[in-house]
């Protein structure tokens, strides 16, 4: 009985090392795809494109840090050539967040030490409002 939890209890614990880098990187991954939303959300209720891409950082920021999130980098991009729409016509921002995770802290032979997320989000700019 000894020789046999001997055995198996290294592919065990390997197993459960495993299941909770799985469990951490989807739950990131969710993360990161509400800090997209937010932040094209954010930029998309701008006034300019200056303001929209201050916006969509802060939010993406914010919504990342409220989920208990820590990226090791932090990218968030925005597309603003919405505002150069003339009004009237449909526009949308878009906004690139990309996150890099730390896994190193799991301990499981073979996992890397952080993963890269990404995630893309679309937002409508209002068509009547003033550019």
């Amino acid at each position: 009985m000894t020789l046999e939890l001997a055995i198996l209890a290294p592919a065990l614990l390997a197993l459960l090392g495993l299941v909770i880098a799985a469990g951490r990187v989807e739950v990131a991954g969710a993360a990161v795809e509400q800090a997209s939303a937010a932040a094209a959300r954010a930029a998309s209720q701008a006034r300019s494109a200056e303001t929209a891409r201050q916006a969509a950082v802060q939010a993406a920021q914010s919504e990342l840090s409220g989920q208990g999130l820590q990226c090791g980098d932090l990218t968030v991009t925005v597309d603003t050539t919405g505002f150069s729409a003339t009004v009237g016509t449909p526009a949308q921002i878009s906004a690139h967040v990309a996150c890099t995770v730390r896994l190193s802290d799991v301990s499981v032979p073979g996992m890397p030490g952080s993963r890269r997320l990404t995630a893309d989000t679309v937002s409508v700019l209002d068509r009547y409002r003033s550019r």
